[in-house]
């Protein structure tokens, strides 16, 4: 008999062995050589503080060992005289670029480093995948002294409203009174988290002073929450303005005004102003409009006066666009042709108020051609209200530009903002009524409101503002006592 013995295989996983690649040692450094030289442009680019902090200390080193220290004192004196001439002539934009980034600089290391990664676990707004944890990265934060503007790089599937959610637990997380969540204007993988550190708007904003030229596409009308001022466009827009009682809605309406003064002296820019409240509130400046119309007195028939304004509007809309048909296609204010404000203190008064069924009609068609058709002609609408209800005012989305001051209810926020902006920050119903004058601005394509407050303007400053700016006002070059320049107010 014969045996046969041979090797027990036990089951396991097989085991395969490839086969190498002898590389000499001189051609893998040159290989990564070249690679980090292909990089090294995307670097520099992408970390342009870095990149310039070495260019500058290599550039002193080799300034002192070439020209010696007398040399190289008297450029960083240059230097830093350049930089005071900068802040006093353009202080805005020395702070943007200088003091916003070195502020934002040290409040990253100091206050978000340390306390980042933590709180993005708790909130749970990590990832992971296997054993490795991701958290989103801080990609820059620049800082206001007001306002932190902390840009945040999202992960796969993360997206905005997922930190808008938890923005009041961020807030109180970093010491900040508030925190809004914005989308990046150039980057959408990126959002950006406004830290509100110290909040201007709870004092209040006195008068601006208008600017001695008047731009339409730029008034500064408010104080912003990052201690900037708010620049409104007129021009090619209409404005609707929202807020309960008390909310400061002849604030926004005077603050407007107040801006438009030097082109209503010039002649550039006309006010027709209806007030149907019986003129409590424009009356004082009647001074300063073409048109002044104002309701209350059933015997002088004010509902039909409100209409033959509103249908001589219409029809100095047609004449102007039978004037610029195929020459152009926004009209050019001039003082044969100036550009008309229509500012009418309570919209409801007109489209739901009116118990005359024709007037009714005639009015609400009126405004209806007015917004539809009156941007590109020189008109612009200006109308203020209290309920935004889509009953009162049925063409509510004929307004480009929206302002939400105090409202009565959360869902009226995305009656007159878009849908949504409540999540996004704008909670008109949690202001205080100590506050009026403090609201949110929205405009179409802009996904983010912005908060702002109006400055209040006492009976004293509204005389002053007619003194200054009426087309027949004698104290022309009077230099104004009460007005600010806006320099001082945003400070």
């Amino acid at each position: 008999m014969f045996s046969i013995r041979g090797t027990e295989v036990k089951e396991g996983p097989l085991r395969f062995k490839t086969p190498g690649i002898a590389i000499r040692l001189r051609w893998w450094l040159l290989w990564v050589f070249l690679s980090w030289l292909v990089r090294l442009p995307v670097v520099l680019v992408r970390h342009p503080r870095t990149t310039g902090t070495v260019l500058a200390g290599l550039l002193a080193w080799k300034a002192w060992t070439v020209y010696g220290p007398w040399r190289l004192a008297a450029a960083v004196a240059a230097a830093v005289l350049l930089g005071l001439v900068w802040w006093w002539r353009w202080p805005e934009s020395f702070a943007q670029r200088i003091v916003w980034r070195a502020r934002g600089w040290w409040r990253r290391f100091a206050v978000y480093r340390g306390l980042w990664q933590p709180t993005m676990t708790t909130l749970k707004l990590t990832s992971k995948l296997n054993d490795a944890v991701y958290v989103p990265r801080i990609v820059r934060v620049r800082s206001t002294g007001r306002v932190d503007l902390v840009t945040v790089r999202l992960l796969p599937g993360q997206i905005l409203t997922d930190y808008a959610e938890v923005a009041e637990r961020l807030a109180k997380t970093f010491g900040a009174t508030d925190c809004r969540v914005r989308s990046h204007k150039r980057n959408r993988r990126q959002i950006v988290l406004w830290f509100l550190v110290d909040d201007p708007l709870t004092k209040l904003v006195p008068p601006i002073a208008p600017a001695d030229s008047i731009d339409l596409k730029a008034l500064t009308v408010a104080l912003r929450e990052d201690g900037l001022m708010y620049r409104l466009r007129l021009l090619g827009t209409h404005l609707l303005i929202a807020g309960a009682t008390g909310a400061g809605k002849g604030s926004v309406l005077w603050s407007i005004i107040a801006a438009l003064g030097p082109g209503i002296r010039s002649g550039l820019v006309q006010v027709w102003a209806l007030d149907p409240k019986g003129g409590m509130e424009l009356a004082a400046g009647r001074r300063l409009f073409a048109k002044f119309c104002y309701g209350g007195d059933d015997t002088v028939g004010w509902e039909s006066a409100f209409a033959e304004v509103l249908d001589e509007a219409v029809e100095r809309m047609r004449a102007r666009q039978a004037k610029m048909r195929g020459f152009s296609r926004l009209h050019r204010p001039t003082t044969e042709e100036p550009f008309i404000v229509l500012v009418v203190d309570e919209l409801a008064s007109l489209t739901a108020y009116v118990t005359d069924r024709d007037l009714k009609r005639r009015i609400a068609a009126a405004l209806s051609l007015l917004l539809s058709q009156g941007r590109a002609a020189g008109v612009t609408v200006v109308g203020a209200l209290q309920d935004p209800r889509k009953e009162v005012l049925p063409f509510r989305d004929l307004f480009p530009t929206r302002l939400a001051l105090r409202l009565a209810e959360a869902a009226q926020v995305g009656l007159v903002l878009a849908e949504g902006a409540r999540a996004r920050g704008a909670r008109c119903d949690e202001i205080p009524e100590s506050l009026p004058g403090v609201g949110y601005v929205g405009i179409d394509g802009e996904a983010e409101p912005v908060r702002v407050r109006f400055p209040f303007h006492s009976d004293d400053d509204v005389a002053e503002l007619v003194e200054l700016y009426s087309p027949d006002a004698t104290g022309k070059d009077r230099e104004p006592s009460s007005l600010r320049p806006v320099e001082e107010v945003a400070a």
